[in-house]
């Protein structure tokens, strides 16, 4: 299977693109094949399609150029294949707001492209996260279990949010590939520790554990080999501590890459961020979100096992 035949299956079968629309690709210099072959895809398939070259983001989370957001809210369909993440950037969600369906796909590389979670069975993945964000809707307490630290925290009135790859409605919009679902967890509420053991996003595969000690919903103290790299990496904004974020993931194509659009993703593991939730019902805007992956947690919702020992029970 070639790039554009793959971007062809994307564009159809995920997005839904129609002849009659505006297609926006956006890329950057590490994503150069990929976003030409989604860019060609769309014109073969009909597609008013526009590609649009940005220089790289310095961090996930960072706003584009004005230009950026205002072509994508004046499109149908926009893919964005860049370096760091604009998911959770008020472009992305101004342009779901204006009508338009939005994948992202910050981090992909041409091996995720072709292979992993982008093979797998989206009918079968948008059920079991649907069923996921359903839990999380209805729950008002959550308890992260990690090694021997657990993290506790209020999860009451927030909505989880259904990233299952299959975004064919006006105003839908997620990562690609895909495989989660998530929410913003109360601020100011989490207490206890964590322990990432699987990859950072920023820092890539870790090279030990991290664990992180939060109080009053605020990173507090941060221990591991790659802690003083995560301190740097959140700089001076004392928002970019927040806990901004509790996540399933529900691909069982998904494997342990270091590039986090596909970390997060992995059937049974569990993530948590820092930093940005407003644009998914939060109310922390901080200029960065990064998330970080638990391989083999456990999470109870309102008590109840939701994740345990590598499976999802939903």
């Amino acid at each position: 299977m070639d790039f554009i035949a793959v971007a062809k299956r994307l564009l159809t079968e995920n997005m839904g693109l129609l002849a009659s629309e505006s297609l926006l690709v956006v890329y950057d210099e590490t994503t150069i094949r990929i976003g030409e072959s989604v860019f060609e895809a769309g014109v073969a398939l009909g597609a008013r399609a526009v590609a649009l070259r940005i220089a790289p983001l310095a961090k996930n989370g960072e706003e584009p150029f004005p230009v950026v957001a205002r072509a994508m809210a004046d499109s149908d369909v926009v893919v964005a294949a860049t370096a760091k993440s604009l998911t959770h950037t008020h472009a992305r969600k101004n342009a779901c707001a204006q009508g338009a369906r939005v994948a992202t796909m910050p981090g992909i590389t041409e091996d995720m492209f072709f292979n992993g979670p982008i093979t797998a069975d989206y009918a079968k993945v948008s059920e079991l996260t649907k069923r996921v964000g359903r839990i999380m809707t209805e729950a008002r307490t959550a308890e992260l279990r990690s090694g021997d630290a657990v993290l506790k925290m209020s999860v009451e009135g927030r909505n989880g949010v259904v990233s299952d790859g299959v975004y064919r409605n006006k105003g839908e919009g997620g990562n690609l590939p895909t495989g989660e679902a998530y929410l913003a967890p109360v601020e100011g509420t989490a207490e206890g520790d964590v322990i990432i053991d699987g990859s950072f996003a920023g820092l890539g595969v870790l090279r030990s554990p991290l664990r992180l000690g939060f109080s009053k919903g605020m990173l507090v103290r941060a221990t591991g080999e790659d802690a003083e790299r995560l301190v740097a990496m959140l700089g001076e904004n004392p928002l970019a501590r927040n806990l901004a974020e509790l996540g399933v993931g529900t691909n069982e194509k998904a494997r342990v890459t270091g590039v986090i659009l596909e970390d997060e993703k992995i059937y049974g593991s569990v993530h948590i961020a820092l930093g940005s939730n407003e644009t998914f019902g939060g109310s922390v805007s901080a200029g960065i979100h990064v998330d970080g992956i638990i391989t083999r947690p456990e999470l109870l919702l309102d008590g109840k096992v939701v994740v345990s020992d590598g499976k999802v029970f939903a």
